[in-house]
């Protein structure tokens, strides 16, 4: 079987769909990016051409969300842009007035590094009774493996030394080369599938949100909508944590202040 070629009218309808179920603007310079994460999927069905995927996306909903999670499988690492994390311990925590449990919202959590970064940090500054850490993502198939907790051990290296003696359990056996998340922070911690374009309010309010990583995908109305169902769900006086590659310029934010780079509060 020869290898089938992505073409143009294939691809724009492609960025229809993904931007359609995950608001997320596909440019043009993905096409190979595309091509390559659904050409597995060509060979599972024996497809002469993604024309041929096109129509079973279209008519199966199991098949159109692993092509979602194809699509927005993106890199990440443990302690991310380490001065929010700084920034947390230092500042945040120390001066913030907590009522009840401290809760974080990790709003595109991925394999949940992210999450569990946080999760490492709380529980040397507040006693586990209270903070609670809640991750979510469209992508079905890295929330499952958040909920696991184990990484390569290529990744333990970005954890700071004192946090990864405490938290990071050396893999064996069929586990070898891995290391599994200290089993003592999972009863704090939940992932679920979630859409930023169909927020439950049944996920309450949250103290800290990290939408980060995420809003380069999104066109400015989208990025609008998005961001303003995400501080919704921020109490007032909460903080909001972006990427430092991203910004919200071009956007509405009459309801935040900026404190640093990439950190904002919500008024009120």
């Amino acid at each position: 079987m020869a290898t089938p070629k992505l073409e143009d009218a294939e691809f724009r309808t492609f960025q229809k769909i993904i931007f359609k179920e995950a608001g997320i603007d596909l440019s043009d310079k993905k096409k190979l990016l595309v091509q390559s994460r659904l050409y597995k999927r060509i060979l599972h069905y024996k497809f002469n051409s993604y024309t041929e995927y096109l129509r079973l996306v279209q008519i199966n909903s199991v098949e159109k969300s692993e092509m979602v999670n194809l699509l927005t499988t993106n890199e990440t690492y443990f302690f991310r842009e380490i001065e929010h994390f700084e920034f947390i311990q230092k500042d945040l925590v120390p001066n913030y007035t907590i009522k009840g449990k401290f809760r974080v919202w990790s709003a595109a959590s991925s394999v949940g590094a992210e999450a569990y970064s946080t999760a490492m940090l709380l529980d040397t500054l507040l006693p586990r009774t209270h903070w609670e850490i809640f991750g979510t993502d469209i992508n079905t198939e890295v929330v499952k493996k958040a909920r696991v907790g184990l990484y390569p051990e290529s990744w333990v290296d970005k954890i700071p030394m004192n946090l990864r003696k405490i938290y990071c359990l050396k893999g064996k056996g069929n586990n070898q080369g891995k290391f599994l998340v200290d089993r003592g922070l999972i009863p704090n911690m939940k992932f679920e599938k979630g859409n930023l374009l169909e927020l439950s309010n049944n996920i309450g309010k949250f103290d800290l949100i990290f939408l980060r990583n995420v809003l380069i995908y999104f066109d400015d109305e989208t990025k609008q909508k998005v961001v303003d169902g995400v501080i919704d769900h921020l109490v007032p006086g909460g903080y909001f944590f972006i990427s430092h590659t991203e910004n919200l310029n071009m956007i509405n934010t009459d309801k935040l202040e900026q404190v640093k780079t990439a950190i904002y509060r919500k008024k009120g």
